[in-house]
């Protein structure tokens, strides 16, 4: 069935078709800093229902290992490639970060969001 709003269906794991891997430099894109919306910051900018980001946390600690950050998402117009969330790596050191970081190393981008460089309040 079609999508018209290009968000993935919920029950698809967005992680497992899109790559934080740099295949020019041959290491892993990271945020340089937590983007202005991100799930990790206090207030809930996002606005998540209770128990949503202990679930996304969950589920990427048993699959991927990392949070794709959502401003770095294709379908949310990022103009940037997806990249880790740097509220999740600064948090959880899944074996598969320990793993990027080891093999390849972390190439850290800016967010696409301007306010990201602000100081949190």
């Amino acid at each position: 069935m079609d999508n018209p709003t290009h968000l993935p269906e919920p029950d698809v794991d967005p992680s497992a078709r899109l790559t934080v891997g740099d295949p020019d430099l041959g290491k892993t894109r990271l945020l340089a800093r937590e983007c202005a919306t991100c799930i990790f910051r206090p207030g809930n900018p996002m606005h998540l229902e209770p128990g949503r980001l202990k679930q996304m946390v969950t589920e990427a600690c048993g699959n991927a290992g990392y949070i794709v950050c959502h401003s770095t998402l294709p379908y949310a117009g990022s103009p940037i490639p997806p990249a880790v969330c740097r509220g999740f790596a600064d948090r959880y050191r899944t074996w598969q970060l320990q793993a990027m970081q080891r093999l390849w190393g972390f190439v850290e981008i800016e967010s696409p969001d301007p306010d990201s460089t602000r100081t949190p309040e």
